[in-house]
């Protein structure tokens, strides 16, 4: 006799899901023990189910398929919610199973009641409670099918003595759930898109995440016009390779270059972005935007032209109508700064021998230049994301990926977990900063237990370094972020993770080398330099009054052994 749950596993299966992560709770015994005894499809098993939820979204975002986790009813599916709204902003195709407690007593402020379906609201697409065997169908292949086609997060609700009753009526079939062909630009749209490209002395193209598939296009549409492309982090691994228009990023862990190509513009291509920071957006140039999403136009700064379509299509029409510029003064003078801006960042990256502390950079820049060409990095938030950003060199086989649009601490961890899962046989390297990996140590457990051969970084500094820089520049003393830290090589040892320690950079190379080089999972401990001072990219009085005084300080440039009591700096002279 098939359950519920048996039609649930069935229809994964089908749907290639290999992995379902989650820690095990008896309103999923139906689901599990449904798992267990099947070939195609495995129990994950994580010490915390945040962890699980940040491991599907990763899968999603490295495979372009259907992940899935799993939740036990009250606190076990609360305790997803992170990492579920990491995997919705992130545009990864999630299904999180949610289970619930009883029917019958659903409403009667029962022992772990909870309403997921009410909880995950804000993080997906679609929730729905199936409340009799008949409602799996239905539910499950709208839950898949939304989650495929809209990129997101999809959450079905399931109380335990529903998944152990009798299936009811035909297996779920869901669609392949492709997503609707965005609409064309009109030939008046493009018409009027050349009409402002031609009016431009100096274009600069602010590119992002939706140019992922459009990049031939692009460089053409550089090329043609002469323009410097700035990138955003999240097209990082799309778009800077290869690149002979690119002069890196913006926003606050950006180069100064990227910030200037888009001040000096006159005219400013948004395309594929929805880049968050308004103050970074040129006020005087022209801004055009191009996205297939009508809700992000003009979102973030007022445009002059908003034009919805797919990126690609976008600019091959506009390469067609657009004159080619032969002035490229504007692109050579950004090619110029970039170039400088670059020189200066490496020159942040050199390991002295027996001069401590390291650099983080110069750890930085060594995974950089031993990792795989198609390794998969992950970064966590604050200082590590910046570290990966500037000098993890991405070549169109490698990956980044990063909790970059929710911002959570500990997502590099488990987004390995994640990655590795997807493919044992892809070195997965995870830069963690210290206040990261305590926050989810458990999942170190998870890798000795899986033997996941992952390869953590633990950039320890003693601090949360970003809040730090943040409440310094402020102008606030700093407190509260100091971390009293283990050995954290050590600690991995204990538990069966091979560990190594570095002190001083003479031991970070040879060190980087044997752990990348050993089987199984490892970890790095490397006691870099508590600060690194924060320089913005300009310090006039508007830009502090836009930015807040910490936000003006985040484009990260100074050298972390001339350590600056940031609170005396006067920041207008």
């Amino acid at each position: 006799m098939a359950h519920v749950a048996d039609r649930l596993v069935d229809t994964l299966v089908g749907l290639g899901v290999r992995n379902v992560y989650g820690v095990a709770g008896d309103s999923l015994n139906a689901i599990t023990n449904s798992i267990r005894p099947r070939s195609e499809i495995r129990w994950v098993p994580v010490r915390h189910e945040e962890a699980g939820a940040f491991a599907a979204g990763a899968e999603a975002q490295l495979t372009a398929r259907l992940a899935v986790c799993a939740g036990s009813c009250g606190p076990g599916n609360l305790h997803l919610i992170n990492g579920l709204y990491d995997a919705h902003r992130s545009h990864a195709p999630v299904l999180a199973i949610a289970a619930q407690i009883p029917s019958p007593e659903i409403g009667r402020n029962y022992f772990q009641e909870t309403h997921p379906e009410l909880t995950f609201r804000e993080c997906s697409y679609y929730q729905a409670v199936v409340s009799r065997p008949e409602e799996l169908t239905p539910a499950l292949e709208k839950a898949v099918e939304t989650s495929l086609s809209r990129r997101g997060v999809s959450v079905l609700v399931l109380p335990g003595d529903i998944a152990l009753s009798r299936a009811v009526g035909p297996p779920p079939r869901p669609r392949s759930g492709s997503a609707a062909v965005p609409p064309r630009p009109s030939p008046a749209e493009i018409a009027e898109l050349a009409r402002f490209v031609r009016g431009a002395k100096k274009v600069t193209i602010l590119a992002g995440s939706g140019c992922a598939q459009a990049r031939e296009p692009l460089l053409a549409l550089a090329e043609k016009l002469r323009a410097p492309i700035v990138h955003t982090l999240r097209a990082k691994e799309a778009l800077e390779h290869d690149n002979p228009f690119d002069v890196g990023m913006t926003g606050l862990i950006g180069f100064s270059s990227g910030y200037h190509a888009m001040m000096d513009a006159d005219l400013l291509l948004m395309l594929g972005t929805d880049f968050p920071y308004r103050q970074f957006y040129p006020e005087k140039a022209k801004k055009v935007q191009v996205d297939w999403d009508a809700t992000q136009i003009g979102r973030r700064a007022a445009v002059d032209l908003g034009v919805v379509g797919e990126v690609g299509t976008t600019l091959t029409a506009l390469i067609s109508a657009a004159a080619p510029k032969t002035d490229d003064g504007h692109l050579k003078a950004s090619l110029a700064h970039y170039g400088r801006s670059r020189s200066a960042l490496d020159d942040l990256a050199t390991g002295i021998p027996g001069k401590v502390p390291i650099h983080p950079q110069y750890v930085a820049k060594v995974v950089d230049e031993l990792a795989a060409d198609d390794a998969v990095f992950t970064c966590d938030v604050g200082l590590p994301t910046v570290w990966a950003a500037r000098y993890l060199r991405m070549n169109g086989r490698r990956r980044l990926l990063g909790s970059f649009w929710h911002g959570s601490m500990a997502n590099a961890l488990p987004q390995a977990i994640g990655a590795q899962n997807a493919d044992r046989t892809r070195q997965v390297v995870s830069f963690s900063g210290d206040g990261g990996i305590a926050m989810l140590f458990g999942e170190l457990l998870t890798l000795r237990q899986l033997e996941l051969p992952v390869k953590v970084i633990v950039f320890d500094n003693s601090t949360l370094g970003f809040v730090e820089l943040e409440q310094i520049s402020a102008g606030f003393p700093k407190a509260d972020v100091d971390l009293v830290n283990p050995d954290f090589a050590a600690v991995a040892n204990e538990v069966g993770v091979r560990g190594f320690r570095a002190e001083a950079p003479e031991h970070v190379r040879p060190m980087v080398s044997e752990m990348l080089a050993h089987p199984g999972p490892a970890l790095l401990d490397v006691v870099v330099a508590r600060q690194e001072v924060a320089m913005p990219p300009t310090l006039d009085r508007s830009v502090v009054k836009g930015f807040g005084l910490w936000l003006i300080k985040a484009v990260l440039s100074g050298k972390g052994d001339e350590i600056v009591d940031l609170a005396k700096v006067n920041l207008f002279r």
